[in-house]
């Protein structure tokens, strides 16, 4: 099959390359680019493992082909830290102990970013229908929720400094 050419920035870094037409962007992820976070559960968008950041909305990789990614901003769970700290919704799922297996962690911390960059100050509902398509085994919800309002209260407290 002919290979299609595609330019996009990932996790701030500008990416020229080919890609099979038929290949996901999630395929692309994790096999051509190496980042593993992004996890592939059902692959067919239904339990959030593969959310990623596609130009600030959280979308489901799996479901979405690379050259659909032409031109646009991709940023994944590796993308969130900084050189030497942690995103505050890392710093606070850590802290809330929400992360268990860590299998829809990646996606969850993508979407709850996603979540807090729309509404820094989310109700219980915002949290709940942002996180309400991510399948969590371990059932962490609670943590997981208490985890975004602190990232909230984090994330408003560094744009007070």
């Amino acid at each position: 099959m002919r290979k299609v050419r595609v330019c996009m920035q990932v996790n701030g870094l500008r990416i020229e390359t080919e890609v099979d037409p038929a290949q996901t962007l999630l395929q692309f992820i994790r096999e051509d680019l190496g980042l593993t976070g992004t996890k592939s559960g059902c692959e067919n968008g239904e339990c959030g493992a593969c959310t990623v950041l596609m130009d600030g909305k959280p979308v489901r990789s799996c479901i979405i082909l690379a050259v659909e990614a032409d031109e646009a901003e991709i940023i994944t769970v590796e993308g969130l830290a900084g050189e030497e700290k942690l995103h505050p919704v890392q710093q606070a799922f850590i802290d809330h102990s929400a992360v268990q297996c860590g299998f829809c962690i990646p996606g969850v911390l993508v979407a709850s970013k996603a979540l807090l960059d729309r509404h820094p100050d989310p109700t219980e509902e915002d949290i709940l229908e942002a996180l309400g398509g991510h399948l969590c085994r371990c059932g962490g919800y609670k943590a997981m929720s208490e985890a975004v309002k602190t990232a909230a209260g984090a994330m408003a407290e560094q744009v007070k400094l």
